[in-house]
Order: C-alpha cells, then structure tokens, then sequence
C-alpha cells in the first residue's frame, strides 16, 4: 500500500484534523488499500462513491482518501453545521452541509458540482444513511452522486469498503478499539455513464440508470473484499422498512 503525498492546499482546519485523526487510526486500526494506485485518480474533480456501514466511517474514509493523496470533501448533514463552533469549522474545512429531503438539498448538490468543477474530490455515500441490510450490503441508493456525474461529466470512483462496523456496530455507543480492526477498502474502475450523460431530456429514468450503476459497482468491490455474493434484491428502506428505527429513538 503505497500513500501518496497530498498536493493540494490544506487549511487549517484539515491540518487540525488529520493530526488527531490520522495518529489515532494508525494506532487502532490495520488498513488495506486495494487498487488505489490504478483506479484513484491523482488530481482532476471527482465524486468517489462508497458504502456506509458505521457512524465512524467516515473517518477511516476520510484517511483511505488522504492516503491517496487528496482533500477529503464530504457531504454532511447540515445539523452539524448548525452548532456556530462546530459549523465553522467543518466550513472551514471545506465540508458541504446537506438538508436531506427540503428545498435546502438543491443548494448542497450546487455546492458539490462546484466543488468537482474546482478539481475537488467529494465523497458522497449514496445510500444516504447507515445500511439496514440485514448482512450489511449495500441498500438501493439516492440519486446524487449520478446526479453530479451526468451535470459535470466527472468519474464516479466506486469504492466497497469493510472492517469500519467492528469498530463501532450501527447506531451503538460503545467503540471497540482494541485489538485493532483490519479496515479494508477496494477501490473500481469510475462507473461509465457517459451514454446517459448524452440524453436529453435527463429524465428520472436516466438518473436511476446512473444510480444503479454505481450501485452495483460499489456492491461488486464489496463482493470481492468479502468474498461472497450480495442479495440479487437490495434492501429497500421504502419496501422493507428501517429495522434500527429503534435504536435511533433511543440515542
């Protein structure tokens, strides 16, 4: 696993963070970064797509990015931004806050197709939330990652990722530290979606296509880290319900 060394411009607030970040995963955590060198691009706007399995994540996220040599630019929920401290700094560390499901939405998928026009990496989790699969796969996605692709014309860098769950379980406290986890992130091909991007009127049929696509991509590097085959049905939290809806309640 070879770590490339970051080019871009870091503001303080990125430095603050991978001086805690970065030391404390090293620390707790064993990492393997696969294909990364042949699929992560070096420099250029992009939208890297992944799997959610844990509130922690993002941070072991985060390092596989800066691994590789780029600012990690997420799309977080805008609750976080509403404390003046907090939002401040995650602004200042180029954070894009994102209302989910109101006319707020709009603003946060301008901010990230500018972001991606900058040369920015922005890491979006399609799913939009923790996975409820019962076995931890990937669920059906939300369209703003295909939406960026098919508007900038942008790779969508799809990426499985494991290991983050042991850490910390979905919507538990308590994080499991020790012995260390083995963090394992596989990185594909960007997902071709230049034929949509090509149709005019985008309809919502097209942007599902796109969607899927990335879908699927991500539920492949996720079969290959695993070693086994993902439901052919994904997990619909509309059809099936959301099976942590308690354990969220009671956080």
């Amino acid at each position: 696993m070879r770590v490339r060394k970051v080019q871009e411009k870091r503001s303080w607030a990125i430095n603050v963070a991978v001086g805690i970040i970065k030391p404390t995963l090293l620390v707790s955590t064993k990492r393997e970064w696969i294909d990364g060198d042949k699929n992560f691009p070096s420099e250029g706007g992009f939208v890297i797509a992944l799997n959610h399995l844990s509130h922690v994540d993002p941070l072991t996220s985060a390092l596989f990015v800066y691994d590789h040599g780029r600012i990690p630019r997420f799309l977080a929920k805008a609750g976080l931004f509403k404390n003046k401290l907090l939002g401040g700094y995650l602004r200042s560390a180029g954070q894009i806050p994102v209302e989910r499901e109101t006319s707020g939405a709009v603003g946060a998928y301008a901010a990230a197709v500018a972001a991606v026009r900058r040369g920015e990496c922005v890491i979006i989790y399609p799913e939009a939330t923790i996975t409820r699969d019962p076995d931890l796969w990937p669920m059906r996605g939300k369209s703003g990652a295909a939406r960026i692709a098919l508007e900038v014309g942008c790779p969508v860098v799809p990426v499985g990722q494991w290991g983050a769950q042991e850490i910390l379980p979905p919507y538990t406290k308590k994080p499991y530290l020790f012995p260390r986890k083995k963090i394992v992130a596989r990185v594909g091909p960007p997902v071709d979606v230049t034929d949509l991007a090509a149709k005019q009127p985008r309809t919502a049929e097209v942007v599902n296509e796109a969607t899927d696509r990335i879908m699927a991509a991500i539920t492949h590097q996720l079969e290959l880290i695993r070693g086994a085959d993902a439901p052919d049905e994904r997990y619909d939290m509309r059809v099936h319900g959301d099976r942590f809806r308690n354990r969220k309640e009671a956080s």
